[in-house]
């Protein structure tokens, strides 16, 4: 045998399969279903997926809509006649759909 071959290091994998320790799983679960509320979940989701707004207390998050034509006309229409753009309009409705 080589000098060479003797020094040579396992790869992770082959020390890991000789191990009598199981190997950890990637993510954490929770303990118990439905330990985490759905605000905590929430704020960690926002917190990776949203950037800071330019106003205090505001993010932003890209979204993609893909609507029926005629609902995105209806919506530009709404815009046009309030003088808003359309993301305003999206974010009213927003915001009155979730007071309800």
């Amino acid at each position: 045998m080589d000098g060479r071959q003797a020094s040579r290091r396992r790869s992770p994998r082959s020390i890991r399969a000789g191990s009598d320790q199981p190997e950890l799983p990637l993510t954490t679960r929770p303990k118990h279903p439905g330990a985490v509320q759905p605000e905590q979940a929430a704020k960690v989701a926002i917190a990776r997926r949203a950037k800071p707004g330019a106003p205090p207390g505001h993010v932003r998050l890209v979204l993609t809509l893909e609507l029926r034509q005629a609902l995105a006309e209806q919506l530009s229409a709404t815009a046009i006649t309030e003088g808003k753009n359309l993301e305003a309009v999206v974010i009213d409705l927003l915001e009155d759909g979730s007071k309800r």
